[in-house]
């Protein structure tokens, strides 16, 4: 008497035959959903720094006369990280953005 192997014993077959009824439950899909909502959620908290960052920098040009070298070295990381998460929000790379994956953006610009 041969038995089945114990892992077919349970196999179900999950396709419908509608394209995005499967698309909708696949794994890649929803985990896409979860990152794009985080990714919307850090670029509204990266908005709201670089107003702050703005507001602080020129008080500090207001009472001191010159420009805080740090001030100004993360005002050009913000709009780099807002950048790379704008590109993965509209599928230009499959690469997430920090801290969901990629690195922290150097914002070297290309002008300099």
């Amino acid at each position: 008497m041969t038995t089945a192997p114990a892992d077919h014993a349970f196999v179900e077959d999950t396709k419908t035959g509608n394209p995005l009824e499967e698309i909708l439950k696949s794994r890649k899909t929803l985990l896409r959903c979860l990152f794009i909502l985080v990714s919307c959620l850090l670029a509204s908290v990266a908005m709201f720094a670089s107003s702050v960052i703005v507001v602080i920098g020129f008080f500090y040009l207001l009472f001191t006369g010159e420009v805080n070298a740090q001030i100004r070295d993360v005002g050009q990381r913000l709009p780099s990280y807002l950048y790379n998460i704008l590109c993965y929000l509209t599928f230009k790379p499959d690469e997430r953005a920090f801290p969901l994956g990629g690195k922290w953006p150097s914002g070297i610009s290309e002008a300099e």
